[in-house]
């Protein structure tokens, strides 16, 4: 096994990752990068399926994201808007398709009223919201004890109007029932994009588009790190603390069997955390010895890792309430752009369809069409139960509900299964149980001895996207050089 020495050793390589290795670097710290896939990306990933180009993980940039519309223009990258020329679609309980415009669904004039009403009082309260601290608000640990289904259900009994506000939050970004998540983390949700309102505006959430992928982000991030970005290279062993410096150590197999040898392994993991002894991080084919090492992976991965000695009892409380969402990304490729020559921007919504939104998605300069589509939670599980023949024709069936026949007649189709990504396991990002935001929250960030942590699922602003994984990055980055010059 080959072994280096850095003063950082990066694990994951993600926009969290790549970004934090760079500002180290270019204050002149070595690096190394490891990535347990053979690509840089993380949940970006953008390739060739069927000749057709698919951004099958993120892709959108909004107005409020600007750490990722910074590093975008620093890499000389061009963005073009999302086509949205016409009328977008509702379907609403009775099955019946109907067009609109504008940002209000056609729905009844008193479930328009509910909606606006709890809007305005929605958008109030995330504003005394701190997105990087919501557990500091007064009301925090009442809002994490009751699900977002259960106050929106407080609020009205007007089925349709709970199902249209639950969404934003529900279906669209956490990708878990709304009877799962509190609501302060909905809110949190709402906080990290500016207002609840600008969450559930598609024209400013899903903006624009990165020309040729927001995958290229990483990848020319990665280029400047050149060859201290090792692919395929899962890490299996983080040693840190004191025993840093002896990787080969023959586990004791009698550790936590009696008081005395648990007693012991606790006073290690104090003394860990307050050495400046560095980690020793060992992969499948390197080892690396390093000052400090980043994880800028999701939380849910850590238990692939053993930590030796293991980490704080409160990172392992607090991991256990912390899991991913899960949604399928459907991509539906066309010979031509159909909806449009109808009218339709391609923008379609609906809390009783299985694919709950859908976009056209046709890349810059394509004279195909390409609509994207999503089914998440209970319906995402209750999908892959089917066979992938029924899976796509029951999909398909949902988006010509929207769009008519001929939505039935791809040319490409393709879903992303994130879910089955051996080093993501879900989609977009990890979010707390009930309670566990005001509970864990001011704890997810900090470091743990010479371990620091970064990625998307811990941002406050841009929290779930590429641009809450960037401001992350620079955050790690940045603690760990206020302590080498300390």
């Amino acid at each position: 096994m080959d072994e280096i020495t850095r003063d950082v050793v990066v694990i994951g390589a993600g926009a969290a990752g790549l970004t934090a290795a760079n500002d180290l670097r270019k204050a002149g710290l070595s690096v190394a990068v490891l990535e347990a896939r053979d690509r840089v990306g993380g949940r970006l990933w953008t390739d060739v399926v069927e000749g057709a180009m698919l951004e099958l993980g993120g892709q959108w940039v909004s107005p409020d994201q600007q750490a990722l519309i910074d590093t975008v223009e620093e890499l000389g990258l061009t963005t073009y808007s999302r086509y949205r020329e016409g009328d977008s679609v509702y379907v609403g309980a009775d099955g019946e398709a109907k067009r609109f415009t504008g940002e209000m669904f056609p729905v009844a004039a008193s479930t328009e009223k509910i909606i606006d009403e709890i809007t305005v009082r929605l958008d109030a309260m995330v504003a005394e919201i701190d997105p990087d601290r919501p557990w500091e608000h007064p009301n925090a640990a009442e809002w994490d004890t009751v699900s977002w289904d259960a106050w929106l259900r407080q609020q009205t009994d007007d089925d349709e109007a709970v199902r249209n506000l639950a969404f934003a939050t529900g279906s669209a970004m956490l990708t878990k029932p709304t009877h799962t998540f509190s609501l302060l983390q909905s809110l949190l949700m709402a906080a990290s994009a500016g207002s609840y309102s600008n969450l559930v505006d598609a024209d400013f959430i899903l903006d624009k588009r990165v020309a040729g992928g927001l995958q290229a982000v990483p990848e020319l991030l990665a280029e400047r790190l050149g060859d201290d970005v090792f692919l395929n290279q899962p890490v299996r062993r983080i040693i840190w603390g004191a025993d840093s410096a002896t990787p080969d150590r023959a586990a004791d197999s009698a550790t936590g069997q009696r008081v005395d040898e648990l007693r012991a392994l606790t006073a290690r993991v104090e003394a860990a955390k307050a050495s400046a002894a560095g980690v020793t991080v060992i992969a499948d084919g390197l080892t690396v010895r390093a000052r400090f090492a980043i994880l800028a992976l999701a939380p849910v991965l850590y238990p692939r890792i053993s930590f030796e000695p293991p980490l704080p009892r409160l990172q392992h409380q607090m991991h256990q309430h912390i899991s991913m969402g899960f949604v399928i990304k459907v991509h539906a490729v066309y010979e031509t752009p159909f909806w449009r020559a109808q009218g339709q921007s391609g923008t379609a919504f609906s809390p009783y369809e299985l694919v709950h939104e859908a976009y056209d998605n046709t890349n810059h300069g394509d004279e195909r069409g390409t609509l994207v589509g999503f089914v998440s939670d209970q319906n995402a599980d209750d999908l892959f139960r089917l066979s992938a023949e029924e899976r796509k024709e029951r999909i398909l069936e949902s988006l010509s509900h929207y769009y008519g026949p001929e939505a039935k007649n791809t040319v490409v189709y393709y879903e992303s299964d994130w879910g089955t990504e051996e080093w993501t396991r879900g989609a977009y990002a990890a979010s707390f149980d009930l309670g566990g935001l005001h509970r864990y929250g001011a704890d997810l960030r900090e470091p743990v001895g010479a371990i620091h942590v970064a990625c998307s699922d811990m941002a406050g602003a841009g929290y779930q996207h590429v641009d809450g994984a960037i401001r992350q990055g620079h955050r790690a980055a940045q603690e760990i050089l206020e302590r080498t010059r300390g």
